[in-house]
């Protein structure tokens, strides 16, 4: 099977094939057993209908159609390997010559991987912030337990900041109610933000049954940007006591019986979650001093298709939100300050992620790297403990949405880069080296035997403590505590208020 490759650009390719027609005659005959079995012919039984009958009847092309169909993937797979491409996107196949008992002739013009270099993994050093918990972070931990073991009183006093304040919201705008501007039982700790601006300063001094109005922005909802006049009506107000931190405390909500072996755990917590956020931008940090140093033409389809469906993706989550992308940079920190910065920034984004992609894949390729059982089992674990699901219901998702290819393939260039973490040198601000191979995903250190390799890749935390447990309850709590408590159908009239 005579082929040639056309390289149209260093990432853009044009196969030639000239298939000899004899060696379509199996598909062909197949094709035409297949048509006799489903057409109805008087004087034939079905399946013995004649090759010619069928072209009398329907055409020559039929058959021919149909034979070419099933024959060209082959066809255009063997050549593909012949010419040792790597195709990036579905071909656009064309029959260019088709001479009935003589040849048939295709071309598929398809993105393929361009030719780069990959540079030594061992010359690659980069530097990230040093490891530093502070008293503060600390505090705001210990703070958070405290919250968590509050013991909230009714008050009949006004409301003060810290308070407990349970009230009815409703939003007008010339006398009308806003759409999904009404809610019943809204539950928020004055000063701890996060609502409309004036929602605070209106409830401070406020009393069970008492009403007040003032007018602000709605930050969430179909009039999200909006000004509305805000009516407040408080049914409760709640003082929150905080325990004492003491060891009765700590043995209260940790597994330690004082209250300085609870703040040496936490201390170590906070450490610990420094050193996963010190290796993650260690890892982005490798990977773009990697893809800094290649040059290489980007597929233009590949990254027509990448930038659309983050476009997409965008207008997607913003439709959910109620907003629209301008009120979304007004009231964001992002840098851009156009709708056009931002849709430039977010194309040079999937200009970067393509070519990490295609870098990744080629170091995969040329380590043949293979993905086991365990490193599915491992990333079905990561992503139960990143959404908080069972790793079975994460197994349950990949079947019932396909994502079995898109997972293997994020596992693949996952562990190449962990080839390059392995050989890179990553230092801290202060010129200590960061031991990055060996970290593991709860910020802890992976014991290994003299002359062990350790792959790079995270592996699987163990199970948390019970303090720790806590602190992710309790902030769960917390974001639970600062939404209405009347159902879904008052969500929407919250989200209005709340940011």
């Amino acid at each position: 099977m005579p082929s040639t490759v056309e390289q149209l650009s260093p990432s853009r390719a044009k196969i030639t094939v000239e298939v000899p027609f004899a060696d379509l005659k199996p598909h062909l005959d197949k094709a035409y057993k297949e048509i006799a079995q489903q057409v109805q012919i008087p004087g034939f039984r079905p399946g013995h209908v004649p090759a010619a009958i069928i072209d009398q009847r329907f055409g020559p092309g039929v058959a021919l159609e149909q034979a070419l169909n099933e024959a060209l993937p082959d066809l255009y797979s063997s050549a593909v390997t012949e010419h040792e491409l790597v195709p990036l996107t579905q071909p656009e196949i064309e029959v260019t010559k088709l001479e009935v008992g003589e040849t048939v002739e295709f071309t598929a013009e398809m993105d393929v991987r361009p030719d780069f270099m990959i540079p030594a993994f061992d010359s690659i050093e980069v530097e990230v912030d040093a490891v530093e918990s502070t008293d503060e972070e600390l505090e705001e931990q210990v703070k958070i337990l405290r919250e968590r073991f509050a013991t909230n009183t009714e008050v009949e006093r006004a409301a003060a900041e810290g308070d407990l304040v349970t009230f009815d919201l409703k939003a007008t705008k010339d006398g009308e109610l806003v759409e999904g501007g009404e809610a019943e039982g809204v539950t928020y700790r004055v000063g701890a933000g996060g609502m409309v601006e004036g929602m605070d300063e209106a409830l401070v001094g406020m009393s069970a049954g008492e009403s007040k109005s003032f007018t602000s922005t709605l930050v969430g909802g179909a009039a999200m940007g909006q000004e509305a006049d805000i009516e407040v009506t408080v049914t409760k107000v709640q003082e929150q006591e905080l325990p004492e931190v003491d060891d009765d405390f700590a043995q209260m909500v940790s597994e330690f019986d004082t209250a300085e072996e609870m703040y040496d755990d936490l201390r170590e917590n906070l450490a610990r979650l420094h050193r996963v956020d010190q290796a993650n931008a260690a890892r982005d940090k490798v990977l773009e001093a990697v893809v800094e140093q290649i040059d290489m033409e980007l597929p233009g389809q590949l990254l027509a298709s990448e930038v659309d469906a983050r476009n997409n993706q965008v207008d997607q989550e913003l439709a959910q939100a109620g907003m629209t992308l301008k009120q979304y940079l007004a009231d964001s920190e992002d840098e851009a300050e156009t709708e056009d910065e931002f849709r430039a920034t977010l194309a040079d984004r999937a200009a970067q992620a393509v070519k990490a992609q295609l870098v990744l894949d080629k170091i995969a390729e040329d380590h043949d790297v293979q993905i086991e059982q365990t490193d599915l089992t491992e990333h079905l674990f990561a992503r139960a403990r990143a959404n908080r699901t069972s790793p079975e219901q994460e197994m349950q998702h990949m079947l019932e949405h396909d994502h079995t290819q898109e997972w293997m393939t994020e596992i693949r260039r996952s562990k190449a880069l962990s080839l390059i973490l392995g050989a890179a040198t990553v230092k801290d601000a202060d010129g200590n080296v960061v031991d990055v191979a060996n970290l593991q995903a709860d910020g802890t250190f992976a014991a290994t035997a003299e002359g062990d390799e350790v792959d790079a890749a995270v592996v699987d935390a163990p199970a948390t403590s019970a303090l720790e447990a806590e602190l992710v309850e309790a902030d769960d709590a917390e974001t639970t505590e600062e939404t209405t408590e009347a159902g879904a159908s008052d969500e929407a009239a919250a989200d209005a208020a709340a940011k």
